[in-house]
């Protein structure tokens, strides 16, 4: 028997073109569909109300004046649903400028629908918004423009965008509960050292003798926890700001990418995501019909890692010499060993779209694998040291009593 859930959706009305939300009770997201159309009704967004619990996904809002690939790929998917039906490109902004709730994508669309009411083509008007609209979305529409296939193109990036947002919503879901027990940890013993030890240490005076070295740090920690734990968050708050004002600096990046790929645990799916994101755009602007020196130029930028953007600048180079794509790519040091392989068939066969689009696949469902693997390698990793740090500070605080109960049966 199916489940019936609770769906939000945005339509719009195909007769007036009027924008349509509520909510509906349905088994799936195609009844959903099913009833809208019935109703006259062209579905935008369909949303299905979620549960929480443990294992949700935080959501921090973003601090960089950027839109999320979510966010991205419902505004595309949006318009290419309306524009394949047929409406006008200023009543499909406009449309989507009043049911738009992303406080910075909003105020962007206003802007492109003003540019291009002004006389600018869509991609140009998108350009305007750099911080808003990346590269290679800009770059795809311009092509969808100039083809006269603007719709498809919007579907394509919207598929790109979707898949990208799936990879980071299934990686931050699995670094949730981790993080949540790692906090409770660090808010554990700091209530331990503030509060708790003191009361210890007003029994120990009593005892008439010195204490145990554990205990005797520990009793210092507590001493001096008004001025360390203050500068435990003057230190953190100045990390953050410094890495926020310089993690996207070429300095930063050239050091702390190439760490990035091979930290533990974490690396390999650094990497996964890499080589996926890379070559799912690369595919995707391929197929669209960008040159591949000017894809390689905006896939590069995309790839959000500067030893990828290295190598992507050598593919170019190796390129423009009239030499092998897959060459360069294998001697990155940053794919694996298929990636260049495949590349290798793909350039031979003339089905290199295809095959970069096959390896996206491919490492997206190794991501999705790694992802569910890891909230199962973390948990006892933070488990255990839990357990470690919590039962050391307790063992330090009773010390001293087995220390007093060892020397009375000494002297009896």
């Amino acid at each position: 028997m199916a489940v019936v859930q609770e769906f939000t959706y945005h339509a719009v009305d195909s007769v007036s073109g009027a924008a349509v939300k509520g909510t509906l009770e349905a088994s799936s997201e195609a009844s959903v569909v099913a009833k809208l159309k019935a109703q006259g009704l062209m579905p935008l967004n369909i949303t299905a109300k979620s549960t929480t619990g443990l294992h949700t996904q935080i959501n921090i809002p973003s601090l960089s004046g950027t839109v999320s690939s979510k966010n991205l790929a419902i505004f595309s998917r949006q318009m290419a649903a309306l524009i394949n039906a047929g409406l006008p490109l200023m009543r499909t902004l406009n449309i989507l400028a009043e049911q738009t709730r992303d406080k910075k994508l909003q105020p962007a669309i206003i802007a492109v629908a003003g540019s291009v009411e002004g006389g600018s083509s869509f991609s140009a008007a998108l350009a305007q918004h750099p911080k808003i609209f990346p590269p290679l979305m800009i770059s795809i529409v311009r092509v969808g423009e100039t083809g006269g296939f603007l719709g498809a193109a919007l579907v394509s990036i919207a598929e790109n965008y979707q898949k990208e947002a799936e990879l980071h919503n299934k990686v931050r879901a699995a670094v949730t509960y981790p993080i949540i027990v790692l906090i409770i940890a660090i808010i554990g013993v700091l209530v331990m050292v503030t509060f708790v030890v003191p009361v210890f240490e007003n029994m120990f005076k009593g005892l008439g003798s010195s204490l145990p070295l554990p205990t005797q740090i520990l009793v210092n920690i507590s001493h001096n926890m008004y001025w360390i734990l203050p500068l435990i968050v003057i230190v953190v708050l100045v990390a953050w700001t410094w890495y926020m004002r310089n993690r996207h600096t070429d300095s930063f990046r050239r050091v702390w990418d190439p760490i990035k790929l091979k930290l533990w645990i974490f690396g390999p799916l650094t990497t996964k995501m890499a080589v996926a994101r890379f070559t799912r755009n690369l595919s995707m602007m391929l197929s669209a019909g960008v040159p591949i020196i000017q894809a390689l130029s905006i896939v590069g930028q995309a790839s959000n890692n500067w030893k990828i953007e290295q190598a992507v600048r050598d593919i170019q180079d190796s390129i423009r010499a009239g030499k092998s794509f897959s060459v360069p790519l294998a001697n990155a040091q940053v794919f694996p060993p298929m990636v260049p392989q495949m590349v290798a068939v793909g350039e031979e066969s003339g089905t290199l779209s295809d095959m970069l689009a096959s390896i996206a696949e491919f490492y997206e469902d190794e991501v999705a694998t790694a992802t569910e693997q890891l909230s199962s390698t973390l948990e006892p990793i933070l488990i255990v040291l839990l357990g470690v740090v919590i039962g050391s500070m307790v063992i330090s605080l009773y010390l001293p009593i087995f220390t007093l109960y060892g020397d009375l049966a000494k002297q009896h």
